[in-house]
């Protein structure tokens, strides 16, 4: 009886995956203002909660990630500056922390990819407030050593799909639509 049970433990294993725990990461993103530059953005970090990716032999075919929104900070400034902007992004101007305090991640599909360095195409859903839409992203994926890693060229997701709008009259015309990220995950 315990050898089928093990060889049932280990068949499912093998055809739903095996998950891979996060140990380390690195979101960054960047905000735009009217014209998209460098010099009329914002730039920060979120930190990831938790998360999982789910391999199935050498290949990542799944995973989910909780972003703490609590932990948003724009990197650009400091003092001050930073402070005012912090607490902005995460009022009810933007993302609503107190109410949506996390946003989530779920990959649907990794696909190769055409680029040498950015070898796949991640697909997933996204969570930010309460709604959900699809994003892509070109990424390169590393397995080795029993550790997984994620490393995403800059993609963008349009914020308004997901009510991530300044609440005031006009002023959401001088903010871009766009929000670009970079995500760098590894799990072991």
């Amino acid at each position: 009886m315990k050898k089928i049970f093990l060889l049932a433990v280990l068949a499912s294993g093998l055809a739903f995956g095996q998950a891979k725990k996060v140990v380390s990461s690195d979101v960054h993103w960047w905000g735009y203002k009217v014209a998209k530059t460098e010099s009329s953005s914002h730039d920060g970090t979120v930190k990831v909660k938790s998360g999982n990716m789910i391999m199935k032999g050498n290949e990542l075919v799944g995973g989910d990630f909780v972003l703490d929104m609590t932990s948003i900070n724009a990197t650009d400034l400091s003092g001050e500056y930073q402070g005012k902007l912090n607490g902005h992004l995460k009022n009810g101007d933007f993302f609503e922390v107190e109410k949506f305090p996390t946003a989530s991640f779920k990959i649907t599909s990794v696909k190769k990819n055409s680029d040498k360095v950015y070898n796949k195409l991640v697909t997933g859903n996204l969570t930010v407030k309460g709604k959900t839409n699809q994003v892509s992203f070109p990424a390169k994926v590393n397995y080795a050593n029993g550790v997984v890693s994620l490393e995403s060229n800059k993609f963008s997701w349009d914020r308004q799909k997901f009510d991530v709008a300044y609440k005031s009259s006009m002023k959401d015309v001088f903010v871009k639509d766009e929000i670009d990220m970079t995500v760098k995950v590894s799990a072991k």
